[in-house]
């Protein structure tokens, strides 16, 4: 296979040179030329290939109210979790760009659910380029998968494992991992961006045009982001991260982009010596079991996707030095400051030099607003030294002049802390349901302060 001529284009002036320099001839910025393949000419194409046949043949414009619109069939994964953050399952030539932590169970959960496709009677490919294939069969008798019928490849040239993908039409490819695939077209190392972005842009053609639904797993950097560039993340259909600590055996998987689902839907998952397991009840996980009400705790009901998820907010407030702290895990710490104000000034708690501390429960970390009253009901409860009631749960966010807003899908919220047994709820008025919910007693409130008065009355 003849190799495209190769050049290399500033990223700040779009500049080019026939071969890297440490400053731009053009505009003399350094460290701006990147490696790319150039135009072939005139009647040629590096994506003309016969397994890109299926893309290269041009439309017909037209209205788009004439084009005829059908539901995406989807194959479930055989993990139920797994699906839910998928939006149902897997999509015939979608893309899904996995990544997350090293450790933290990526191969796993993909090389079981692989397996469980295998025996639903699909065929499956496992790319593997970190590993060798004695590695990966390996993992999978620790993983109990006996017997597995997975295909696995251990292969990093970009041509030779799309000729595998050609001549074999697996249902699910798996790319483990893209940061170290590379093509012959190109000559800088596996992983820079040339080649993560030129190595993807063929694998992304390849299932489209041929209906192979195709995983990539994707290194991340220290700040958790993927690594490589940007366009990576715009390039595919779906992006999941995996979240968790590598010291805990939870662990969540999180889609931030989804064309076929919903976005920021999580699944639950539990490692055990057998691989990941699916958490039918996740809002187990974040709720600490306490025999008896303690003070500085208060769940609330959180939103992830579409499950309402229950989350125990705990705050401890001590004596300070001169300098008061603030520290929120799982919380905006700017929002704290903000709501540790509003207490002050329209509850009139005072926490000026006292040390606050707040933490969701679980590891979760939660970005909406609607843990505000939750978040402030537990400093007072802290503050005072007296827990909440048994089995009482608040939410809504909370605005600087005091008045307390609804959350979205306030009703769900309510049934699902009803389903586990909380009996006491309070909750923002235009949350309050119009038929009243058995087990549960709910009280509405429309500013801060009324909200302190019934957490006094019931207390």
């Amino acid at each position: 296979m003849a190799k495209d001529k190769t050049i290399f284009t500033c990223t700040e002036c779009g500049g080019t040179s026939p071969r890297w320099l440490g400053k731009c001839p053009a505009c003399g910025a350094w460290n701006t030329l990147i490696e790319q393949v150039a135009d072939a000419g005139p009647g040629k194409n590096r994506y003309s290939g016969a397994q890109f046949a299926g893309l290269n043949q041009s439309q017909a414009v037209m209205p788009l109210s004439a084009i005829e619109a059908s539901d995406v069939d989807r194959t479930p994964s055989g993990i139920d979790e797994l699906d839910r953050v998928l939006g149902g399952g897997i999509v015939e030539g979608g893309v899904v760009l996995i990544g997350g932590d090293p450790g933290i169970g990526k191969s796993t959960l993909l090389l079981q659910a692989l397996d469980a496709l295998q025996r639903a009677g699909l065929p499956t490919l496992y790319v593997t380029g970190e590993e060798s294939g004695a590695q990966v069969a390996l993992r999978s008798r620790r993983l109990g998968l006996d017997h597995s019928q997975v295909n696995v490849l251990a292969e990093i040239q970009l041509e030779k494992i799309l000729a595998t993908i050609e001549s074999m039409q697996p249902a699910v490819a798996v790319i483990d991992s893209i940061q170290t695939v590379y093509s012959d077209q190109l000559t800088s190392a596996p992983g820079s961006v040339a080649q993560v972005r030129e190595c993807a842009a063929h694998l992304t053609r390849c299932a489209k045009a041929s209906g192979v639904a195709i995983v990539l797993v994707g290194h991340v950097t220290k700040e958790g982001a993927l690594a490589g560039p940007r366009v990576l993340e715009h390039m595919v259909d779906t992006v999941l991260y995996f979240e968790g600590d590598t010291h805990s055996q939870f662990r969540l998987v999180r889609a931030i982009k989804n064309r076929f689902g919903a976005v920021n839907e999580i699944g639950v998952f539990a490692m055990t010596e057998k691989g990941l397991k699916g958490v039918s009840n996740p809002s187990a996980i974040f709720l600490s079991q306490h025999s008896e009400p303690v003070p500085g705790s208060c769940v609330m009901v959180t939103l992830e996707g579409t499950r309402p998820m229950l989350v125990e907010i705990q705050a401890l407030v001590d004596s300070a030095g001169p300098s008061p702290r603030r520290l929120s895990v799982g919380l905006d710490k700017d929002r704290l400051a903000m709501l540790l104000a509003v207490l002050h000034r329209h509850a009139g708690v005072a926490c000026m030099d006292q040390d606050v501390f707040v933490n969701a429960v679980g590891g979760v970390r939660i970005s909406e607003p609607a843990a505000d009253l939750a978040v402030m009901l537990a400093i007072t409860s802290s503050l005072r030294g007296k827990a909440l009631p048994q089995g009482f749960l608040a939410f809504g966010e909370v605005g600087l002049a005091g008045e307390v807003r609804p959350a979205p899908r306030g009703q769900e919220r309510l049934k699902e802390a009803a389903k586990l047994g909380f009996r006491i709820a309070v909750v923002p008025k235009a949350n309050a349901p119009k038929k009243p919910i058995e087990g549960l007693t709910i009280h509405a409130v429309e500013r801060v302060e009324e909200a302190m008065n019934v957490v006094r009355e019931i207390g």
